[in-house]
């Protein structure tokens, strides 16, 4: 699937849900393996609701899907849409070092553009300060 596929929408949804390090965590162990709200919920110094709510923000997101087994709801990890971010963050890198090299080339073809001294070559910069 290509990034420009995803709306804007969903791509926030995605950086929102991993922007927690909580969210994260939850994320990680997930990937070995399905595991309880109420077997997550052991592992964080916090409520049981609140590891539930951590679960729906991923689930909204799409990172994670829950299914009913007997009394639990057991998570796990979408590989597919753990995917999808690391392609969404890989096309805003691509982006941002096109831009980088455009304005390297751009600079590097200026005559006018001044070379940066090098560190200690003003009068200033010497290690005895300035020369009288």
């Amino acid at each position: 699937m290509v990034v420009d596929e995803l709306s804007d929408e969903t791509v926030d949804r995605l950086f929102h849900a991993l922007a927690d390090t909580t969210r994260r965590d939850i994320l990680r162990r997930c990937v070995r393996g399905k595991l309880s709200v109420s077997r997550l919920a052991e592992a964080y110094p916090m409520s049981f609701a609140a590891v539930q709510k951590h679960v729906a923000v991923l689930e909204r997101a799409g990172l994670v899907s829950k299914q009913r087994s007997g009394r639990e709801q057991l998570v796990r990890t979408d590989p597919d849409a753990v995917d999808r971010a690391r392609q969404a963050l890989d096309e805003l890198e691509s982006a941002w070092r096109g831009r980088v090299d455009r304005m390297a080339r751009l600079l590097a073809e200026d005559p006018t553009a001044e070379e940066p001294e090098a560190p200690g070559t003003e009068e200033n910069d010497s290690p005895e300060g300035p020369r009288r």
